[in-house]
């Protein structure tokens, strides 16, 4: 029998996606475990990657922590999930200078509980942390503004559509 995988939704309250236990992270020189309810009210981001001591990930953690600042305005907080233990990051962290840039949460995940990807693409291709900043802020936009959704490419104080009232060219 196939095991059946949880799939969150967005907009999706996270602790109905998975129990509220606690797991483990490491942030700002401590270890610490919180849960999900941690960060009511707050959209989350989860930044899953491969592993600690690869080559794209710090370049994707790196730039995440550069536009932190701009997540924490959205109303939102990051949170870092690999397979790594929490002392595999505070390793990674007291050694690679990008990493050492965090000041996000870094989740671990070891036994896999949370590690569930929609972002699929080959592992040397880095993502882009003001891509996700965008998605961030169309997904807050919308919310916010019923009957309303965002187009391609689409940022804050730029023209939305109304489904049914704005068309693509006529037949």
């Amino acid at each position: 029998m196939k095991e059946q995988i949880a799939m969150i939704q967005i907009g999706q309250k996270i602790d109905d996606f998975i129990d509220d236990s606690e797991f483990e992270v490491y942030q700002n020189d401590e270890i610490k475990k919180v849960k999900f309810s941690n960060y009511e009210g707050k959209w989350l981001v989860l930044l899953f990657y491969a592993a600690d001591f690869t080559f794209i990930c710090p370049t994707e953690l790196q730039e995440a922590a550069e536009y932190y600042d701009e997540f924490k305005k959205e109303g939102a907080e990051i949170l870092s999930v690999s397979t790594d233990t929490v002392f595999v990051h505070k390793a990674w962290h007291d050694n690679s200078p990008s990493i050492a840039k965090i000041g996000y949460p870094m989740v671990a995940d070891a036994t896999a509980r949370l590690l569930k990807a929609l972002d699929i693409h080959d592992n040397s291709i880095g993502r882009s942390a003001e891509e996700i900043l965008r998605k961030l802020q169309a997904a807050s936009f919308v919310r916010q503004h019923q009957g309303e959704v965002c187009p391609a490419s689409w940022k804050p104080g730029k023209k939305t559509l109304k489904p049914g009232l704005d068309l693509v060219g006529k037949i």
